[in-house]
């Protein structure tokens, strides 16, 4: 008797082995339909996977996460078969799910190209529509690369070739096409009706740049249709709200091939990054931080005694000088160390907190530099603290309130939070990690917010909170953290006076509310397209001239602004007042003042607000406490 347990805790019972596909017909018609994997004992596997022995079932449709991983993973294999009956000679290599969808490398002696991928996609729809079952088949290893070397596909059998001897190998076949995979896969194509192919790019195999340029097909599949149609949506606006596009045409910055992955800021741009700064400096000073600036280049046996050349070494910049070989500072930690130690300190100063507007290089490869987002060179909003265990708690709920605070001062809510704990290579004891995490995880109940448990996700040397903000396309970001170390204090040296006069380490404690001031800018612009709030905007107000008659008034008004602290700017060209509105209407300034002959004679501005919203004719220093209340509330 084999005995399934399924997830409302109700048995069913059958007097033979059964597969998950005659445990779903058993319960209804619908959801043997409906079936698309299941989860044995916690494992996912195929419907038609046999099971031999009591143990918890849960059926897996497209109405679950798992479901849509399946439908995802089948859709790459049902590109390569298209692909390969379209291209006979064409070679396959890997295809993963990814975030939002697939892709799958191909060797082939030509580019792809865009006309290819739309027949691709037709070849997908039609080999869909045939329903063919996808079977799976074990395979000695010795056999499965002879199967692919005799069909000419070399990446595929060096790929089973590099397998340890004796294994087995699942593979998977749907009509002609049969490919390496452990599954589960969909039970037939025809439960695949949801996808489009969207780009190719170029990939090394193995990820070495030594070996050939690949071909990447990536797509996308879903359950259903509508859930395609919202996501092709949100790539579209993301497109419209792409910050190098924006940053080009709001003229904040540039990157060029002289100075790879470092940015080139306009007036504009810098404009917003030392609000920006400005801003967290003095969340520095509420929060009791003391800022410091340490140097950019560090001898190497520091980064030893760190543990950074250990382990980072290949992504930090180095040079020499008189037999000496130093470091470009990857991060600011070992550095903020160096401060501490440099006075005897005692536990009445701590927790002692040091904050620093770090500028910091990583020899990131070429090809994962992407605009703000991804650079060689940043600055971090980089804090330590030095406390004692028992401050631990105190200081990250401190943190996480302040946290919360900024995000919402810079247009976030919603925030999500998780909590990784310790890892099994780890230093330290099993004690100290028990109170860090602890710690940890009270500091977030104190807070209120709900939170995500990552077990074995911690840093080797503490547990760690990291903090990922969600923009308005429903993007998630991961900015902040904060992370407790036992191991650099001591690597380092750091010690304090306790009460009994002995010696003892500190606790380190790593934070960043934004981490790069960069990609937190690119961030930035690209959750407000491009159209900042008036206290980050470059420029608040732009004072338009109707006429020539008008030119010295709309001067006057935009230095009486500028002296009252506000981003001005007068527009004095001699063109019509509707291009003018509409040429920085495309500029995304906040509000445009036009002054004409009335408004010239009673002191007064019309004003308009970003969008088109008009908002009519007022005094000047109406106007002003208007101004200065979109600013002091952030909005």
């Amino acid at each position: 008797m084999v005995h399934i347990t399924l997830p409302d805790q109700s048995v069913r019972t059958f007097d033979h082995a059964v597969t998950v596909a005659e445990v779903a017909a058993s319960i209804g018609p619908g959801l043997a339909k409906a079936a698309l994997a299941g989860r044995v004992n916690g494992e996912l596997v195929d419907v038609s996977h046999r099971i031999e022995a009591d143990a918890s079932l849960a059926i897996v449709t497209d109405k679950d996460a798992d479901g849509l991983e399946v439908i995802r993973h089948s859709t790459a294999h049902l590109l390569a078969y298209a692909a390969k009956s379209l291209f006979p000679d064409l070679q396959v290599t890997i295809g993963p799910v990814i975030e939002n969808g697939f892709y799958y490398d191909f060797s082939y002696k030509r580019p792809l190209t865009p006309e290819d991928l739309e027949a691709i996609e037709a070849r997908m729809r039609e080999l869909a529509s045939k329903d063919e079952v996808v079977s799976r088949e074990l395979w000695d290893r010795d056999e499965a690369v002879e199967l692919f070397k005799g069909m000419g596909e070399l990446y595929k059998a060096e790929i089973i070739g590099s397998i340890p001897q004796g294994e087995h190998i699942s593979l998977y076949r749907e009509g002609g096409f049969v490919d390496l995979c452990r599954g589960p896969h969909v039970p037939s194509t025809g439960r695949l009706k949801v996808f489009k192919l969207m780009k190719v790019a170029g990939a090394y195999w193995r990820g070495d740049h030594r070996n050939e340029m690949l071909q990447r097909v990536y797509g996308t599949a879903w359950a259903r249709k509508e859930d395609l149609d919202a996501y092709l949506h949100q790539l579209e606006e993301a497109e419209k709200r792409d910050h190098r596009k924006l940053g080009k045409s709001l003229d904040l910055f540039h990157v060029q091939e002289n100075a790879p992955g470092l940015v080139f800021w306009h007036p504009k741009g810098w404009t917003i990054w030392q609000q920006v700064e400005q801003y967290l400096r003095r969340v520095y000073v509420e929060s009791g931080y003391l800022e410091i600036k340490c140097p950019q280049i560090l001898d190497r046996s520091l980064w030893e005694r760190s543990g950074h050349w250990e382990h980072y070494k290949d992504n930090m910049f180095t040079t020499a000088s008189e037999n000496r070989e130093y470091a470009v500072k990857p991060m600011n930690c070992p550095g903020h160390v160096q401060v501490y130690n440099s006075g005897l300190r005692s536990y009445r100063e701590l927790p002692l907190r040091y904050g620093e507007f770090g500028s910091c290089h990583r020899n990131e490869s070429s090809g994962s530099l992407h605009g703000l987002l991804r650079v060689r060179g940043f600055t971090q909003d980089d804090g330590h603290i030095f406390c004692t265990e028992a401050q631990i708690q105190d200081e990250v709920f401190a943190f996480t309130q302040k946290l919360l605070e900024v995000y919402k001062d810079f247009g976030f809510s919603d925030v999500i939070y998780r909590l990784s704990t310790r890892p099994l290579n780890r230093v330290g004891s099993d004690e100290s990690w028990d109170a860090a995490e602890q710690a940890l995880s009270e500091a977030l109940n104190r807070t209120g917010v709900s939170w995500e448990l990552l077990p074995g996700e911690g840093a080797f040397y503490g547990p760690k909170i990291e903090y990922s903000l969600k923009d308005s396309l429903g993007r998630i970001w991961q900015c902040g953290t904060i992370q407790v170390d036992f191991n650099m204090p001591v690597r380092l040296g750091a010690e304090y006076v306790a009460e009994d006069n002995s010696r003892r380490h500190p606790v380190m404690l790593h934070r960043a509310i934004v981490g790069s001031l960069e990609r937190f800018i690119g961030i930035l612009i690209e959750n407000h397209a491009g159209a900042m709030p008036t206290w980050l905007a470059p420029v608040q107000v732009a004072v338009a001239s109707i006429t020539e008659a008008q030119s010295g008034y709309a001067q006057d008004v935009a230095k009486r602004l500028h002296r009252l602290g506000f981003r001005c700017e007068a527009d004095l060209r001699n063109d019509k007042i509707s291009f003018k509105i509409r040429e920085l209407s495309l500029q995304k300034i906040p509000f445009i003042c036009v002054v004409g002959d009335k408004e010239k004679g009673s002191d007064q501005v019309a004003v308009r607000a970003r969008g088109g919203n008009d908002l009519g004719s007022m005094s000047l220093d109406a106007f002003v406490a208007l101004l200065r209340s979109d600013v002091e509330q952030r909005r």
